[in-house]
């Protein structure tokens, strides 16, 4: 059952940056004597989160039909990022487990090659839902590995209460709002306290957590991403695995509806 039927995008109108984004330069990064070795040479810098951190869990909802286009978008289960921001990732984690021995990190997004963002901008670009995903043109932090969306589970891998589903379009998701949220009943004290230390965990990393969306982070500003890592396309040796349109996909929806 597809838990979630709407689409955020880094580039949502209210992306209000809640802290100072932190640069992608290695000042920022933890120990590289903390990090386990990386077993393969990927193109562009990437990284396997799981070579990185294997105790994070993985559900890349883009490559199931429990996305808001009801597709198959990605055909590589695999989670990739600039290996600057999958070491965030990993101290993130560390820090999450000392905090926290029962919870992990369970990751629903990372690098997303341009032409999947392609097909998500033409499946609401006729749509009063254009204005949530990224325009292909000026490309999404996620095309660069350089943005990841995620939440907290247990040890089993069952995703804590954040109040909304992944990709939830609505103020329930904001979080710069989230004391009116819980003062009108909208959210529960335990749900505002799970997003709260999932923030917390990552902007004390070196992410940027954005208003709009409580599972999105940035490693970077899309400017310095820009400059420093390529833009990502199934073309490439590696990121083709990600895209299968062959693959049989449920029809796009014409318009979605305003709540899950």
């Amino acid at each position: 059952m597809i838990a979630a039927v709407y689409f955020r995008s880094v580039f949502l109108r209210d992306e209000t940056p809640v802290e100072t984004a932190a640069a992608c330069c290695a000042d920022s990064l933890p120990s590289p004597t903390l990090l386990p070795p990386q077993p393969k040479p990927l193109p562009h810098g990437l990284v396997r989160i799981r070579d990185i951190d294997a105790s994070i869990f993985i559900d890349l909802k883009y490559a199931t039909t429990d996305n808001f286009t009801g597709k198959i978008l990605y055909y590589d289960t695999v989670a990739y990022l600039q290996r600057e921001t999958a070491e965030k990732l990993h101290a993130a984690g560390q820090r999450l487990k000392s905090l926290r021995p029962d919870l992990r990190l369970l990751v629903y997004d990372a690098t997303r090659p341009l032409n999947v963002q392609k097909k998500m901008w033409e499946a609401v670009q006729n749509t009063p839902y254009r204005r949530y995903v990224a325009d292909p043109k000026r490309t999404s932090l996620h095309n660069y590995g350089a943005a990841v969306d995620l939440t907290l589970a247990d040890r089993n891998g069952k995703p804590l209460d954040m109040g909304t589903a992944f990709d939830h379009f609505g103020e329930a998701a904001n979080v710069v709002r989230e004391d009116d949220l819980l003062k009108r009943g909208i959210l529960t004290p335990q749900q505002v306290k799970n997003r709260r230390l999932l923030r917390e965990v990552m902007q004390a990393s070196g992410f940027q957590s954005i208003s709009g969306e409580w599972w999105h982070f940035n490693a970077c500003t899309l400017a310095e991403a820009q400059e420093r890592y390529p833009l990502l396309s199934h073309s490439d040796t590696l990121l083709n695995l990600f895209f299968l349109p062959s693959r049989p996909t449920a029809a796009t929806p014409d318009s979605l509806p305003d709540k899950p």
